[in-house]
């Protein structure tokens, strides 16, 4: 019986998300948990949970119904005391009532976050919605900031999702000594605003064990994230409480697994290091990459497309040297780690491009450079001076300052590349500026001092840097689905340089 409720859900599931298209189901947060893994999730809910005993069910977000599906093929109807669930969307909340109301389930159709806390339930297991903060109104994000203060006495970043409350607000819904197990991004691990939720884990419950997925394993096929599965218990910690890290593999048989103490946590910034890394160690006197460069994100360009030119469009265009200035190509186009250059700064080595920057008032470019003014007025036309950036700038086609850096790093990468390097420092000889693609790195006043008595200091650090052990680099990044790191500049700035 429950095996064909479950067929008839995954058939009604693809049937509904196919009437909703990605950007419908992406702009509310709507990813569907897989049906094995929703198994997955219960039956580790089951060894948490005593043997003895009734279970009181609830999920704050149902959707369909992936997770009822499990609890009662794992547990069984008559384990169930009750269960409860809220789904906002009827276009998913309709099927899930017919499905699963007539087999135990009590469903509100609504918003869990404006419903009044019941605190009875000893399982509380949900997949979220996964709702970025930007699709949050101002009057939303103070109601759910009120909530979730008042549910946790914890007062959420404004850049916090969607996902971050209903975690926070389900702890005045559980029953002392209950059980949760939350499929969540692993972003709050190792981001500002995930702080709070990570201090709630460590001092207002008992946190059990995060399992991260593999990044390289996107769970939901239609969402670039890296997802965890996060338990705990509704108690504090005991003294010398230590939680377990698994990643990789599943559940039940994780690949890597580490036990990491609650002082190690409360300690440590980047959770996603475990259980792959160990405990930082102190480092002493060792210096950091900060320590020598000031990094900056490459410019923003507000429309490569029409902003960034190669030599032939120059030359069709008739452009002006004075509204130019070199820009490096992006670094899958930049054939080994330097770049050098001929009398002029231009790169030799690699394609040429050039940053359109005219830093001259309209009516002089009209006056002195129809050709410019011609190639201006089709930005216009393509509706440039209203996009964000350009509209925020004194003069819609005004570019950053942002002079050449003498070592760039790439801004993302994959830990399966070839050469083992997730990320790569490029030595710049050349006079070329750099887009959003790359990491600027500029030697701080304590290296330009030691450069003016050795400046062949610069490529022996170029290559420390090339030489960092991978592992450090991904343990101050920050990961997404399908094994694609990000590395942020203050995130770069803390990673361990040895010098010789």
């Amino acid at each position: 019986m429950i095996e064909q409720l479950e067929a008839r859900r995954l058939e009604l599931q693809a049937s509904l998300d196919a009437e909703k298209t990605a950007e419908e189901r992406n702009k509310m947060g709507q990813f569907a948990t897989p049906s094995a893994l929703a198994r997955d999730v219960l039956s580790h809910a089951q060894a948490l949970l005593p043997a003895r005993g009734k279970v009181r069910f609830l999920d704050p977000a149902l959707g369909s119904g992936a997770f009822y599906a499990a609890l009662l093929r794992v547990f069984g109807p008559k384990k169930i005391a009750g269960a409860q669930a809220f789904e906002i969307d009827p276009h998913y909340g309709q099927t899930a009532e017919q499905l699963w109301t007539p087999n135990g389930l009590a469903l509100t159709h609504g918003d869990f976050t404006r419903a009044e806390p019941q605190a009875r339930f000893n399982l509380v297991i949900c997949n979220p919605p996964y709702v970025r903060h930007h699709h949050l109104s101002a009057g939303e994000k103070r109601h759910l900031a009120g909530r979730t203060l008042a549910a946790t006495g914890r007062q959420l970043s404004g850049l916090a999702g969607l996902y971050c409350h209903f975690l926070l607000q389900a702890h005045a819904w559980m029953a002392p000594g209950g059980i949760a197990g939350w499929l969540i991004p692993s972003e709050f691990m190792d981001v500002n605003y995930g702080q709070q939720v990570k201090d709630y884990l460590l001092q207002q419950v008992t946190l059990l064990h995060i399992h991260r997925f593999d990044p390289r394993d996107v769970q939901f096929s239609d969402a670039l994230v890296s997802s965890a599965v996060v338990w705990f218990r509704n108690a504090p910690p005991p003294a010398g409480h230590a939680a377990r890290f698994t990643f990789g593999g599943s559940l039940a048989e994780p690949a890597h697994a580490l036990d990491v103490s609650v002082a190690d946590l409360a300690a440590e910034r980047k959770w996603t290091r475990f259980p792959l890394l160990g405990v930082r160690q102190p480092t002493g006197e060792r210096r950091t990459v900060g320590d020598l460069f000031k990094i900056k994100r490459g410019l923003a360009t507000g429309d490569n497309g029409f902003f960034v030119l190669d030599e032939a469009d120059v030359r069709a265009r008739k452009l002006p040297a004075q509204a130019l200035r070199p820009i490096l190509p992006s670094a899958r186009y930049v054939e080994g780690d330097a770049i050098d250059a001929d009398a002029e700064g231009l790169p030799t080595n690699t394609r040429r491009l050039f940053l359109l920057d005219p830093r001259m008032d309209q009516a002089d470019i009209d006056r002195w450079f129809p050709s410019l003014a011609a190639y201006l007025a089709e930005g216009q036309a393509r509706g440039l001076p209203e996009r964000y950036l350009c509209r925020s700038r004194k003069r819609w086609y005004d570019q950053e300052q942002r002079e050449a850096a003498p070592i760039v790093c790439t801004y993302m990468g994959r830990s399966d590349r070839k050469s083992g390097r997730p990320f790569r420092f490029i030595r710049n000889r050349s006079q070329a500026t750099v887009a959003n693609s790359y990491l600027a790195m500029y030697p701080t006043p304590m290296l330009q001092e030691r450069l003016a008595s050795d400046p062949t200091l610069l490529d022996r650090v170029w290559q420390q840097l090339n030489a960092i052990d991978p592992d450090d680099l991904l343990g101050e990044g920050r990961v997404y689905g399908g094994g694609l790191h990000k590395l942020e500049p203050k995130e770069l700035a803390k990673v361990p340089l040895a010098l010789d």
